[in-house]
């Protein structure tokens, strides 16, 4: 492993909640390059030939092992666009922690696009937590637009957890993900944006088989100008259940767009779609300002609580 700057180990930090080397296989990147990899007996990585990027192979019948995948940016500048492929066996139960980290501090724009493909085996169980995180005093943007790819055979569950708090000018998230029979995804983002910022949530789920099921939530707050769209599509190809949920705080001059949609082909197919946008209510501002809080550190604790 190379050695990384203390601006690269803080991003890290940041997106993955590594202070260390962790355990289990691991694949970093800093500012297009390689910066380490283990593999282990169960789990192999490999570098793609054709595109940057790489494959990542789970056998069958692992469990209770790791993955980390995350990058990080430090030159101003700076555009990638990596694909990475994740096929997981049968029966697997792994977690899997990716993210990205951009510190900009120059006057171009940093941009890290991620493509990635989940293969997710009968009966496996899989947890993904992606992390987005900027910082830099510099002009230039920070810019993160990931795709998502999941395709889940009979009986898996895989658990999403997507998350970006702070720091980020830009950034468009699609999600793809098609179900067969009694394969179930879990989906909870939370967002929060301020300044000029803006963020696009973007999600398609096809439930294809019986028994399949999706919940898909988000939590957002929206401050200063910035603006947000969530745009959700639970589409039910059989009897199935899908559920979808944009619960959003607006603040200062903040603008969010909430467009949950559901599409049934089935006569068993049980979706329901619920959004609800508002603002802090002054009476929980109140309660915590007697307690001793300024209104600005109740507001926070608000916020806090919310995306917790």
């Amino acid at each position: 492993m190379i050695q990384m700057d203390p601006i690269q180990l803080r991003l890290l930090k940041e997106v993955a909640d590594l202070h260390d080397v962790p355990e289990g296989a691991y694949n970093f990147r800093a500012n297009g390059g390689l910066a380490g990899r283990r593999t282990t007996e169960h789990i192999d990585i490999t570098t793609k030939t054709d595109v940057s990027g790489i494959d990542i192979r789970i056998k069958d019948g692992t469990v209770n092992e790791s993955v980390h995948i995350p990058v990080v940016l430090s030159e101003s500048g700076m555009k990638e666009t990596v694909y990475n492929d994740f096929y997981i066996g049968e029966n697997c139960d792994v977690l899997i922690v990716a993210g990205c980290g951009i510190d900009n501090c120059g006057k171009q724009d940093a941009e890290h696009d991620g493509v990635h493909r989940f293969f997710v085996g009968k009966g496996s169980r899989v947890r993904y937590v992606e992390k987005h995180y900027g910082s830099g005093d510099g002009s230039g943007k920070r810019i993160l637009n990931p795709v998502t790819e999941v395709y889940m055979e009979e009986d898996s569950t895989m658990e999403m957890e997507m998350v970006q708090i702070k720091g980020v000018d830009s950034t468009e998230r699609t999600t793809l993900a098609e179900l067969k029979a009694g394969a179930k995804l879990v989906v909870r983002e939370r967002l929060m944006t301020h300044g000029e910022q803006q963020a696009l949530s973007i999600y398609k789920v096809s439930l294809n088989g019986e028994g399949s099921s999706a919940d898909v939530v988000s939590r957002s707050v929206a401050r200063d100008t910035s603006y947000q769209k969530f745009d959700a599509c639970i589409i039910g190809n059989a009897a199935c259940q899908g559920h979808t949920e944009c619960d959003s705080i607006i603040m200062d001059s903040g603008r969010i767009l909430a467009v949950p949609s559901l599409e049934a082909n089935h006569v068993d197919a049980a979706l329901v779609h619920e959004a609800a946008i508002g603002k802090i209510a002054g009476d929980q501002i109140i309660k915590l300002m007697t307690l001793g809080l300024t209104e600005a550190e109740a507001e926070e604790q608000i916020i806090n609580g919310f995306l917790k």
